[in-house]
């Protein structure tokens, strides 16, 4: 079997083209003896031949850690005995950006033996804005072959997996140069060749001179974000909804099947009503997923992560931790997912740190609950504003400000490389999306969320139903092995002024941190707490939860991170299983020790 090697760098579209020569049959892998996560698939003509899409680069010098291990992979790659060809993914409108990188890999592959071809992509855009390259004359000049491509459009490509199948390809005349003379030699190569694109300059700029203002980019970025955030929290919300009830009705159609009792109750609650709350997070990630890939293509989210830089810098993140930030606000499972596009490990970790914080959706039925039952629907300035809508502003003003705070003091407690280094970031020429691949890798994004998170989700939903269930077959949740659990974990909450019904709705609200009003619905004998949560509100009033119980318990839920699918979704991540448990143990004492001053605070007055 033959290998493929793509490389190139950033925004040379090198993904848009890889899913040309796979027909989009993508999946994420470790190159054979290299742990790291590599594009692969078979090549459209020949499924004898392997493409492997690596990590995106400006050169074989890294500045990050993260660029380390992707050049190392490449290079671990380079020197493998088996049959491969290099082909070298450079962006025809902006020729100057890869060439060094270009030059450094064709060194590396001469030494190694392996044939070293350069796909010029975008020439479409070249064409539309009626510029020309001398294509011998660059051939000349490097030494390789170079085959015009668009993977947009599809031309070349054809000629393309021709050349990488041939058994004459070229191996590259650079494999003696030093890294002075590379330099030089991509220098002189990029004045003779790039294009003078004088009139697509110019409409860039133009773009830019609007998009990145002081007034104008600030009005843009508010109204882009604004339909981002919709498109994740309400326009996905029909499918989530849609999800939801197939699952829920499937169940309603399967258990009847199934013989009474224990297995019955089995398949209903854990099995479906697990998946049901499991998968109504898919719809989510793909949307998100989606609309990120389109903000990308279209280079739009490098300017976003320009414009945030700044004000995040104060609290060691970087600007493209913003999306991932604003994701969290929906929910912190997109969220992580988001934060893959950052290219530093260090940054995705200091995001990781900031996410759990962030005032998800799920919270919003805790937060109701426990408003309605300590502020009094009032309102004051003439009926404008209200009083309970005020303290739930304050509440998820709380919880940025806090996920900040934390992000701020874990980039100085440790050495953050991300604090050491300059922020670079390509602002990348406006295109376009390419809708196809965009939609192909949110589907694979999303298929690999269940198929990752899934296990690890479902198996602790099976634990907790089953601590619930007995020993009395669910009939009364009080006196089950939950119950039992809450009991014992009792003296943990008596601080806070919670008895143990509190403790076992916590513990339940790790499956999601909805549950929790659930839970105290099941408990204090009130059905359907979460779609009317005012009957609930007036037993837990009549049972004696005081306001500083109360405000304890908001600061526990807007600062612990209980919700499993989180965890397990940190831990597949970061490549980290101690990483994610830190955080969750971090945020449960550090929750604790909050809900326990406010409720000493409260108290006194």
């Amino acid at each position: 079997m033959k290998n493929v090697l793509l490389v190139g760098a950033p925004n040379s579209g090198k993904s848009a083209l890889f899913n040309r020569l796979t027909g989009l049959q993508h999946k994420v892998a470790n190159y054979p003896g290299i742990t790291i996560d590599v594009g692969s698939g078979a090549l459209r003509s020949d499924t004898r031949a392997q493409v492997w899409d690596f990590p995106g680069t400006y050169s074989l010098n890294a500045i990050s850690g993260e660029e380390e291990v992707a050049i190392d992979a490449l290079r671990s790659a380079l020197a493998d005995d088996r049959p491969a060809v290099v082909a070298m993914v450079l962006d025809a409108t902006r020729l100057e950006k890869g060439l060094t990188y270009c030059l450094q890999v064709a060194r590396e592959a001469a030494r190694s033996k392996k044939p070293f071809l350069v796909l010029l992509n975008m020439m479409d855009i070249l064409e539309h804005n009626e510029l020309a390259l001398d294509l011998d004359g660059l051939r000349a000049s490097l030494g390789v072959p170079v085959l015009p491509v668009s993977a947009r459009t599809g031309d070349g490509v054809e000629a393309a997996e021709a050349a990488l199948l041939s058994t004459r390809a070229a191996q590259s005349p650079w494999a003696d140069t030093p890294d002075a003379l590379i330099e030089g030699s991509a220098q002189q190569i990029a004045d003779r060749f790039v294009p003078q694109g004088e009139l697509l300059v110019r409409r860039q700029a133009k773009i830019d001179n609007w998009l990145l203002g002081t007034a104008s980019g600030g009005v843009a970025f508010v109204v882009i974000m604004t339909l981002f955030f919709q498109a994740i929290f309400t326009w996905s919300a029909p499918l989530m909804d849609g999800v939801e009830a197939f699952v829920l009705g499937l169940g309603a159609w399967l258990v009847p099947l199934v013989p009474e009792g224990v297995f019955a109750d089995f398949f209903e609650d854990a099995v479906f009503g697990g998946l049901g709350a499991f998968l109504v997070f898919v719809p989510q990630i793909f949307v998100l997923t989606l609309i990120i890939g389109a903000l990308e293509d279209s280079g739009y989210l490098a300017r976003a992560a320009l414009i945030c830089h700044r004000p995040l810098s104060y609290f060691g993140l970087s600007g493209k931790s913003f999306v991932p930030l604003l994701s969290g606000v929906a929910c912190a499972i997109p969220a992580i997912y988001a934060a893959r596009t950052m290219s530093s490990r260090q940054e995705r970790l200091m995001t990781y740190v900031a996410i759990p914080l962030m005032p998800c959706s799920a919270r919003l039925p805790v937060y109701a609950l426990l408003i309605t039952v300590l502020i009094p629907d009032t309102t004051v300035f003439g009926g404008l504003v209200g009083w309970q809508g005020l303290v739930m502003s304050s509440i998820y003003f709380f919880g940025i400000v806090s996920a900040l705070l934390v992000a701020s003091v874990a980039s100085r407690l440790g050495e953050s490389e991300s604090r050491k280094q300059a922020f670079i970031l390509e602002l990348p020429a406006y295109r376009t999306p390419n809708i196809l691949p965009i939609i192909h890798a949110s589907v694979n994004r999303s298929g690999h969320f269940i198929q990752k998170a899934g296990s690890i989700i479902f198996t602790v939903t099976v634990v907790v139903w089953f601590l619930g269930y007995f020993p009395n077959g669910g009939e009364d949740l009080s006196t089950s092995w939950l119950a039992t659990l809450g009991t014992w974990i009792q003296p943990v909450f008596e601080p806070l002024g919670l008895d143990w019904r509190y403790g076992v709705a916590i513990l339940a609200s790790f499956l999601a941190r909805e549950v929790f009003v659930g839970t105290l619905g099941t408990i204090f004998g009130i059905e359907n707490a979460d779609d009317d949560p005012a009957p609930l509100a007036e037993r837990i009033t009549e049972s004696g939860l005081t306001a500083a119980s109360g405000a304890a318990l908001v600061v526990f839920f807007t600062i612990a991170l209980q919700c499993v699918s989180t965890v397990a979704l940190l831990a597949r991540e970061s490549k980290s299983t101690g990483f994610a448990m830190r955080l969750l143990l971090g945020y449960l004492l550090l929750a604790w020790i909050g809900a326990f001053a406010v409720h000493g605070v409260v108290s006194m007055f």
